[in-house]
C-alpha cells in the first residue's frame, strides 16, 4: 500500500500538495493538517492505538486526544442531554402527555421536505405505539407554501383535532396559530428554523434556535428535536404511571428516521447528530421500517445502507413527492406498517423522482445560460424564469452554487407577478439572515430559512431591489469565502493503496457530511486509460498507477464543466486526481470507486 502524508515532509507550510497551485477548477491543493494537527494526530495514534490515517482524519476535524476514543463510537446515551435543557420542552411534553392520556385527537402539521416527513413519521409511529391515532397534514408546496395556513388549520379543527403539533415549521406562523387558538386548538411547535424574539401563540415553542434557548442544540434537524420531544413525553408518561401495565415504546428503534432526516437536511454531523446517524444507520440496515426498505429497493441500493445513500438516493425520492407530486407521500410511506402499501408508495416516489430529474435538467440549462450571459455574476446569483417549476428551484439554486461557488437564488414566476424561490449558500455566508433582513425591508412578501438555505416569495418588480439588498448584505462574507480557494486534502495515495480495507478503515471516523467533511485524497500522476460520458452528464474514467493497478472513477454532473472536460481530454495522459473514496456494492462484491472532485496536470521531466 502506498500512502503518503505530505504535511510530514520538511517544506514550507503553505506549499501546495504535489505542486498544484492552480487546478483545472482554479484551486490550490493544501494539506488539511498543519504542524499542530500533525502533532495531534501522532498523539492520538501513540496514546490510543488508533490507526494513523484515522487519527489524521480525526485531527483534521478538530477531534482532540481526550475525545478520540469516544468519537469513534458515539452513543446517543452519552451525547444526548436532558431534553429539558431546551426552552419550553417541559410544557410541550406535559401538553402532549395530557392529550395521550385523555385520548384527544392530535393533528401533526409537517413540512414537505425529508426533515418534515421523517418528523411526522416519527411522531406518528411513537403515538401509534401508545395507541393514539394522529392525523398528518403536509401542505402542498405550490398551492399552500411552507408552514401552517389558516384554511388548513380550520380544516383540522373541523375534523375534531384538539391538539396541533407543528413539525419542522411553525416558529413564524403568527396568523395561522392565532386562528388555531381562536378555534380552541392548543398548539405545540417543534421546529429548528431561525426565528425572531417574538413567537406565535402556542402552549410551547420548542426550537433550539429561538433566541432565548441556551441549550446549544441549534445544529439539530427538526427530526432530532422531535426525537428529544418524544423522549421528554415518554418520561412524563412514565412519571404519571402510564407504563405500569404496558410496555414503553421503543424510541431507539425510530432512530433510522432521525438519521435520514438529519442527513437529508444537511445539518452539521457533529456531536449528538453524529450519534443519531451512527445509531440510526444500524437500525436502517435491519430494514425494519418497511417504507424505508421499499425505498432502498426501488433505488437499487446494494449492500448496507450508508450515510451517502440517505442523502443521495433515498432523500431525493422522498423530496420528489413534495416537489412535483403529492407532498404527503413521503410521510405516509415512512409511517406505514403495510408492505404492500410501502411498495406502491415507493414506486410512485421513484417515478416522480425520474420526472423531477427531467425537469431539473431543462431548468438548469436555462439557468446556466442566464448566468453565463451576465459575465461576472457578482457576489450573489439571482436567476428567475416564468417557465420554471417552483418545486425544483431549490435544486437549481444548489447546482448554481456548486458551479460558481457563491450563494445562488432561483425563482419561479410561473403564476404571474408573484414568484417563489429558494436560495443556497456557501460556508461563512448566512443566507437566512439576509433573507429575513429583506423581509424586514419590505422587499419580500415572506421569507426565511437558515444559514445555508432559504426560501422566499417575491413580487416581480422587487427582484432587482432584492438582488441589490442581498448583494450589499453578504458581499464581504462572499469575498472572504471565495478568497479561500483551496481544496483541502487528507493524504496522497495510489490506486494500489485504495483498497476495500483502506476505505473501511477510513469509514471508522465517519459518518461524513456537513460539518464533518468526507476525506479527500490525491492520486499522483495516474494515467487515464479509459474515459466516457455517461448518464446525466457524468464522466466515468479508469485511472492506472505506475504498477498497473487501476481504479474506477466518476465525476458527477461534470461533462460540461472544466473538470469533466479536463478528464475527457486526458485520455492516455497522466494527471493528478483528487477525490473521495467509497465502496460500490454489486452482486455481493465491494469495489472501490473514486468520486472525482478536482484534476491537475503534472509538471516536470517526462510529464
Amino acid at each position: 500500500m502506498t500512502i503518503r502524508f505530505p504535511a510530514i515532509d520538511d517544506r514550507a507550510p503553505d506549499r501546495a500538495v504535489l505542486g498544484v497551485a492552480r487546478s483545472v477548477t482554479g484551486r490550490r491543493w493544501r494539506d488539511r493538517l498543519d504542524a499542530v494537527g500533525e502533532a495531534r494526530a501522532l498523539a492520538i495514534t501513540q496514546r490510543t492505538g488508533i490507526d494513523q490515517m484515522v487519527a489524521r482524519i480525526m485531527a483534521g476535524r478538530d477531534v482532540g486526544l481526550e475525545a478520540a476514543v469516544g468519537f469513534l463510537e458515539p452513543t446517543v446515551r452519552a451525547l444526548m442531554p436532558d431534553p429539558s435543557v431546551m426552552t419550553a420542552m417541559d410544557a410541550a411534553a406535559a401538553r402532549i402527555a395530557d392529550a395521550v392520556l385523555a385520548g384527544e385527537a392530535i393533528a401533526l402539521f409537517g413540512d414537505y421536505d425529508v426533515d418534515g416527513a421523517t418528523s411526522c413519521a416519527l411522531a406518528t409511529r411513537y403515538l401509534a405505539a401508545l395507541g393514539v391515532r394522529s392525523t398528518v397534514y403536509i401542505p402542498d408546496r405550490l398551492i399552500e407554501g411552507y408552514g401552517p395556513n389558516v384554511e388548513a388549520i380550520r380544516g383540522l379543527a373541523k375534523g375534531g383535532a384538539r391538539l396541533l403539533i407543528t413539525l419542522d415549521c411553525g416558529s413564524t406562523s403568527f396568523e395561522p396559530l392565532e386562528e388555531a387558538r381562536r378555534l380552541g386548538l392548543d398548539t405545540v411547535v417543534i421546529d429548528h428554523h431561525q426565528c425572531d424574539v417574538a413567537l406565535p401563540p402556542a402552549v410551547a415553542v420548542v426550537n433550539p434556535n429561538r433566541q432565548d434557548d441556551l441549550s446549544g442544540l441549534g445544529h439539530l434537524a427538526a427530526v432530532g428535536v422531535t426525537f428529544m420531544t418524544m423522549v421528554a413525553v415518554n418520561r412524563e408518561l412514565r412519571r404519571r404511571g402510564a407504563f405500569a401495565k404496558r410496555a414503553e415504546p421503543d424510541l431507539m428503534a425510530l432512530l433510522d428516521l432521525v438519521a435520514l432526516g438529519t442527513v437529508a437536511d444537511v445539518v452539521p454531523l457533529i456531536g449528538l447528530n453524529r450519534a443519531f446517524v451512527v445509531r440510526g444507520l444500524a437500525v436502517a440496515r435491519s430494514r425494519r421500517n418497511v417504507g424505508l426498505a421499499a425505498l432502498a429497493t426501488v433505488a437499487r441500493l446494494n449492500g448496507p445502507i450508508a450515510s451517502s445513500h440517505l442523502g443521495y438516493l433515498i432523500g431525493p425520492r422522498i423530496n420528489a413527492g413534495g416537489r412535483i407530486g403529492n407532498a404527503a407521500l413521503g410521510a405516509e410511506l415512512l409511517a406505514t406498517e403495510d408492505p404492500v402499501a410501502a411498495e406502491r408508495l415507493a414506486a410512485e416516489l421513484d417515478r416522480l423522482n425520474r420526472e423531477r430529474q427531467v425537469i431539473e435538467t431543462a431548468m438548469l440549462e436555462e439557468a446556466v445560460a442566464e448566468v453565463d450571459a451576465m459575465g461576472d455574476p457578482g457576489p450573489v446569483i439571482v436567476t428567475a424564469s416564468e417557465t420554471w417549476h417552483p418545486g425544483v428551484v431549490g435544486l437549481i439554486a444548489s447546482r448554481l452554487k456548486e458551479r460558481w461557488r457563491r450563494p445562488a437564488f432561483a425563482i419561479a414566476f410561473d403564476r404571474g407577478p408573484v414568484g417563489t424561490g429558494s436560495g443556497r449558500s456557501i460556508g461563512g455566508v448566512d443566507l437566512g439572515a439576509a433573507v429575513r433582513s429583506a423581509v424586514a425591508a419590505g422587499l419580500l412578501v415572506k421569507g426565511g430559512g437558515h444559514a445555508m438555505a432559504a426560501g422566499l416569495t417575491i413580487e416581480r418588480d422587487r427582484l432587482e431591489a432584492f438582488r441589490a439588498h442581498v448583494e450589499a448584505r453578504v458581499a464581504d462574507a462572499v469575498a472572504d469565502s471565495l478568497a479561500v480557494s483551496d481544496l483541502v486534502l487528507d493524504g496522497v495515495l495510489s490506486a494500489s493503496g485504495a483498497t476495500v480495507g483502506f476505505v473501511e478503515m477510513v469509514e471508522k471516523a465517519g459518518p461524513y457530511g456537513a460539518g464533518h467533511p468526507e476525506p479527500v485524497f490525491a492520486l499522483a500522476a495516474h494515467r487515464v486509460t479509459y474515459v466516457e460520458t455517461v448518464g446525466q452528464g457524468h464522466v466515468r474514467a479508469s485511472l492506472a498507477a505506475g504498477d498497473g493497478t487501476t481504479l474506477k472513477a466518476m465525476a458527477f454532473r461534470a461533462a460540461s464543466e472544466p473538470l469533466g472536460r479536463a478528464l475527457l481530454e486526458a485520455r492516455g495522459r497522466m494527471i493528478h486526481v483528487a477525490g473521495s473514496l467509497s465502496l460500490d456494492h454489486w452482486q455481493g462484491d465491494a469495489r472501490v470507486q473514486l468520486r472525482v472532485l478536482d484534476v491537475a496536470l503534472p509538471t516536470g521531466p517526462g510529464l
